[in-house]
């Protein structure tokens, strides 16, 4: 179970995060450059299309990306936190800023998924007090330079300890470990080779049974195994999402939420 804000998220089988996506730079082509109205519409697709919960990004965190400000992350996103507050399905926020964490948090959302795992200076002190779930995610270096010499003497040996010293610093912080929840970072600062050993290792770099979850959906590394560009990394997504729940995912970060429910729907019909 997965305590999640208001929600309790039983994990007895893969939950799809929808993602919605306020940047205007997104890798995967789904940007909606900070149109409100748009953004709310998609959400609300994404929950019609089966989404257990949704994944808010304002800030693009792409290899290359550039940060933007507080000001005009939060201008994107609380307009459409309000509109979602009740749309029955828990609202996770994409954001590393403390000073985001605490404004969204305010206007409803049940989740921080931070790419840097809490580590900015406030961060843990912004959801140590909230019940929001938070999921911490392992990087190699920063979005601006993540991918240009990623670099590991053992790339699941690393990731994990760094997700366990992050996992004991939330601890440490007064966050309950039933509001934890981990994400290896494929793509974040790893090469091909780096992001299938830890796919093949997945449910080992749970710590402490923590649950964890996969965001592979279109990523450059399906585009460099099957050659395709991000408009047609659809098959290649359903694979990986196939792949990672048979290895322990229990929650799949996704573009493409109708279809990646199909195909955990065979997956769990076959399996029984």
């Amino acid at each position: 179970m997965l305590r999640c804000g208001k929600f309790k998220l039983t994990l007895n089988h893969p939950l799809i995060m929808g993602i919605v996506n306020l940047t205007a730079d997104s890798f995967s082509g789904d940007g909606l450059d900070s149109d409100c109205q748009r953004a709310i519409a998609h959400a609300w697709h994404q929950i019609e299309a089966g989404a257990d919960l949704l994944d808010l990004g304002a800030e693009s965190s792409r290899p290359g990306a550039i940060p933007v400000t507080t000001e005009e992350e939060l201008k994107r996103l609380l307009p459409v936190l309000d509109a979602l507050r009740d749309c029955g399905v828990p609202l996770s926020v994409d954001t590393y800023k403390p000073e985001v964490m605490r404004a969204v948090l305010d206007h409803g959302a049940s989740m921080i998924n931070d790419i840097y795992a809490l580590r900015l200076s406030g961060a843990l002190e912004a959801v140590a007090t909230s019940d929001c779930a938070v999921c911490l995610m392992h990087m190699q270096g920063e979005p601006l330079n993540m991918q240009k010499t990623p670099v590991y003497t053992d790339v699941f040996g690393e990731v994990r300890d760094f997700l366990a010293n992050r996992v004991q610093a939330s601890l440490s912080a007064g966050i309950a470990a039933e509001r934890l929840l981990l994400d290896p970072g494929f793509g974040f600062g790893k090469t091909l080779e780096h992001n299938l050993v830890l796919l093949r290792h997945l449910e080992a770099l749970s710590i402490n049974g923590l649950p964890l979850l996969a965001g592979i959906s279109r990523k450059s590394m399906l585009g460099t195994i099957t050659g395709r560009p991000v408009e047609q990394r659809l098959a290649g997504s359903l694979s990986a999402a196939l792949l990672a729940a048979q290895q322990g995912a229990h929650i799949l970060r996704v573009h493409d939420v109708a279809e990646t429910r199909d195909a955990l729907a065979v997956w769990q019909a076959f399996t029984g």
